[in-house]
């Protein structure tokens, strides 16, 4: 089998499929983690998300996070720190109280903390909030490191990685099976491919003649001089789940800031569909740096090292695409994951896994379904051979 896209995703389904015993290629058009797992966070949440199939997986992949950092935390940077999401004022807290029963239902850890109590939590944030509530759940780990190693286990079981290939063609037999891909190298024969290729995914799955309407949305991120430990959780105000789910285009800045395990300060987050633009946005940056010092006012004085961009592979209904495309056999998606894809990719990839070895997924997965976007009058092909494949 072939998997698309050697990010932290496309390293997880790898992962799981080598470990499943089935032969593995990944196939990247860039460098190994050269695209938004590279400029990620880090962040495994349930807590900025609401009740449905989403939080089921977030869920899950939460505890496979936590079992795979009980073996290999120090590799990755796991720190199982909990997230708190602050209210400014009494009517966001009333929501964030809503909000957080409607997760409990779902199996996501709450603590409801209040105003007087934040400070125990969190020294530095600033006075005068109305409170809060605490994920438990929330974790972080270091992407690139999760993702390196994650590769680095499945050639231990048979896999190879193969960078700067792009996938060219998708090619398929007379009744429109999967039978391989095919590189400027050459054609790499394979029963199953695995579209894992990020923001990339629309474009692999249209070489397979299916429609994917996965859009880029730009995130920009500071990062501080590394600093004492001054920021104890992730911490986010409650608007940033509203900015999560929005199908805005123009830009959105919500404050996330966290620290890490090397003493630097990570902040969010921005959201804005530009396309692929990566011009860094210098207004942005300066939006990011105010919210922060208002949530943390101990940062005013802190240095910013460095700040970077990535881009979100984002879908129009929020929700990632899992699983076999009953369009073309053969051809399965773990893409779409938006800013959740580092959270989600244990996940995602435990249910390829289980989807390629024929077990029962131990989530339905008829929410992620690949085909839930398909319409024939947009012109997309959908069920015919690619011309490679005749």
């Amino acid at each position: 089998m072939v998997v698309i896209g050697a990010g932290i995703v496309g390293a997880a389904c790898a992962f799981a499929a080598a470990r499943a015993g089935l032969r593995v290629a990944v196939l990247d058009r860039g460098p190994v983690i050269g695209g938004t797992t590279g400029a990620g966070e880090g962040n495994i949440l349930v807590s900025d998300k609401g009740p449905g199939a989403e939080l089921d997986l977030a869920v899950l992949s939460s505890t496979l996070w936590r079992q795979f950092g009980a073996e290999h935390g120090d590799a990755i940077e796991y720190e199982p720190k909990g997230g708190l999401v602050v209210a400014a004022g009494e009517a966001d807290m009333r929501a964030l109280r809503r909000f957080a029963a409607e997760q409990r239902a779902g199996g996501v850890q709450t603590q409801v903390v209040t105003a007087d109590d934040l400070a125990e939590l969190e020294p530095h944030l600033a006075p005068g909030l109305a409170g809060g509530v605490r994920y438990p759940q929330d974790a972080q780990v270091q992407p690139m490191l999760a993702a390196a190693l994650l590769l680095r286990l499945a050639r231990e079981r048979g896999a190879t990685i193969h960078p700067d290939t792009p996938v060219i063609a998708i090619r398929r037999d007379g009744h429109g099976r999967v039978i391989g891909v095919s590189t400027p190298g050459g054609t790499i024969p394979a029963g199953s491919v695995v579209n894992a290729a990020g923001v990339w995914a629309g474009q692999m799955a249209a070489l397979a003649g299916v429609r994917m309407p996965v859009l880029p949305r730009r995130g920009c991120i500071l990062v501080t001089q590394p600093l004492p430990a001054i920021v104890r959780h992730k911490v986010y105000g409650a608007g940033y789940t509203t900015d999560v789910m929005s199908d805005a285009t123009d830009l959105q800045v919500s404050p996330v800031i966290e620290g890490t395990r090397a003493g630097t300060v990570l902040i969010g987050a921005s959201r804005e569909r530009v396309g692929f633009d990566r011009a860094m946005p210098i207004p942005v940056l300066a939006r990011l740096a105010r919210h922060a010092t208002e949530l943390f006012p101990v940062l005013a004085d802190v240095s910013v090292i460095r700040a970077y961009l990535g881009f979100r592979p984002y879908m129009p209904d929020h929700l990632p695409v899992l699983g076999a495309d009953p369009r073309v056999p053969g051809l399965l998606h773990a893409c779409g994951h938006e800013g959740a894809g580092i959270g989600l990719a244990l996940a995602s990839g435990h249910l390829i896994g289980q989807v390629l070895t024929g077990a029962e997924p131990t989530l339905d997965l008829y929410p992620f379904r690949p085909d839930r976007f398909n319409d024939p009058a947009d012109g997309v092909r959908t069920g015919a051979p690619t011309e490679e494949a005749m």
